[in-house]
């Protein structure tokens, strides 16, 4: 770089301030963020709020989703279905009796909202899809659960049973491709979200008649290739897991843990997962974290594994390690959320309201698990930054507990009485954005400095 052209860089960093340094860093680009990690840094971030304190803003959301907002600049994308009859009210918590094995009789839209990360103004708002449902969904899912994927020049809408739609961030159509429907176990519904590495997008669509991996073309959407999976329904986003060996795409199933090469040639596996798998996988430190925790199984594994496996590396009868496997907790994994590592602990947040927390290198506990006062029902994955983990219920309360190897529950946040919290929230600069059933919400604190927004 130019010596004149440095001075330009460091006048501008000392005219903008923390703006200019964060702007590169300020983007969710998917779900749970960079590396599916639900981690973010920085002290101006919010740990108080309500529904009307520290609320920068907040938009009212037709429809139904559960999918997480992503973030790109100034742009908050977020996808819904609204549905031209009746929405049958939800009910909390883990119950038999969910099931809707018929599709509903009324015409649902599916649609793409771009929202102002400013003001949540909307943007533009774009209907990919309209008509009677093909197939049905748990009471509890919605037909927008997948979290659209961005880098930055386009933004890609999965829509599971109905199809792929990628808009530049004007709003403006690239290209669509319709998935044929499946069925789902127990008409449970799709949630798996797409992922991007360099210029493919990669869905996993498991299901009960034809499952598969899929690589698309991000400019045009065209097949690169496909990849039949020996796999039933299943709801769990892959990972691209960029190691110090190679770059491989993990994908969770009941039948097994799989992971590809990037042209699709598998290059391992690992049988001994719940009967079903829904959490989403993640690296951090050197290791590959997973977990599998049906509440009705009496096993429900967490692993870590080590880059370079091939082959076959599942656990034989009485072992929790081997070659490839660095460790197994037989019975420490929750069922809907996925776990979190942060700061050299591993925090598992259950679905009933118990918290623990285990040493990520070794397995070995470190607390809990502990009660959450009056936490019934967890959903959402949970979060964390600036020394605290964040835990959302389904009555839209946020549990704020210290990390570290104590449990300390430092306080709650609640918000109003008709959010429901299911989708997990995003974070960018010096905000979180959490979605719930009625609305999007904006959280900034008030002692943060106005940057001219």
């Amino acid at each position: 770089m130019k010596l004149s052209n440095f001075r330009l860089l460091a006048a501008l960093v000392l005219i903008l301030g923390p703006t200019c340094l964060t702007a590169a860093s300020a983007n969710w680009p998917q779900f749970r963020g960079p590396g599916s990690r639900g981690v973010a840094e920085g002290d101006t971030l919010p740990d108080r709020w309500s529904a009307t304190e520290n609320v920068a803003w907040k938009t009212e959301i037709p429809g139904r989703g559960w999918s997480s907002p992503v973030v790109w600049g100034d742009r908050v994308f977020l996808t819904t279905v609204i549905n031209s009859g009746a929405t049958e009210e939800l009910k909390k918590g883990l119950y038999f009796g969910g099931n809707r094995p018929d599709p509903p009789d009324a015409v649902h839209q599916w649609k793409v909202f771009c929202l102002d990360l400013q003001t949540g103004r909307v943007s533009w708002e774009r209907q990919v899809h309209e008509g009677k449902p093909q197939t049905a969904i748990h009471l509890k899912n919605s037909f927008a659960s997948e979290t659209p994927v961005t880098d930055g020049a386009r933004v890609y809408c999965h829509f599971g049973n109905v199809g792929v739609f990628a808009f530049d961030l004007e709003g403006n159509p690239v290209w669509a491709r319709r998935l044929e429907p499946h069925k789902m176990r127990n008409g449970w519904g799709t949630a798996a979200s797409p992922v991007l590495h360099g210029d493919t997008l990669y869905l996993v669509n498991d299901n009960d008649e034809d499952s598969c991996l899929l690589a698309l073309d991000k400019a045009t959407g065209e097949q690169r290739w496909r990849v039949s999976r020996d796999e039933k329904s299943n709801w769990s986003t892959p990972l691209v897991w960029e190691n110090e060996q190679r770059t491989e795409i993990v994908t969770l199933g009941t039948g097994a843990v799989r992971s590809y090469d990037l042209a699709g040639k598998l290059l391992w596996s690992l049988e001994g997962m719940s009967t079903i798998t829904i959490a989403t996988p993640y690296a951090h430190g050197g290791l590959l974290y997973f977990s599998s925790g049906y509440v009705g199984d009496p096993f429900r594994p967490l692993y870590a594994v080590r880059p370079g496996a091939r082959g076959d590396i599942s656990l034989q009868e009485g072992q929790q390690s081997n070659e490839w496997i660095a460790w197994c907790r037989e019975k420490a994994s929750p069922y809907n959320p996925s776990t979190l590592v942060y700061k050299d602990r591993l925090y598992v947040l259950y679905d009933r309201g118990l918290f623990a927390c285990f040493d990520p290198r070794d397995g070995s506990d470190v607390f809990g698990p502990e009660r959450l006062p009056n936490g019934r029902a967890f959903t959402a994955s949970p979060w964390a930054y600036d020394d605290k983990v964040f835990c959302l219920n389904e009555d839209g309360l946020t549990f704020v507990l210290k990390a570290g190897d104590e449990y300390q529950l430092l306080h709650t946040n609640p918000l109003a009485d008709d959010d429901i919290g299911m989708a997990t929230p995003a974070i960018v600069g010096d905000r979180l954005l959490i979605r719930t059933s009625a609305r999007l919400y904006c959280i900034r604190s008030a002692a943060n400095p106005d940057r001219g927004e």
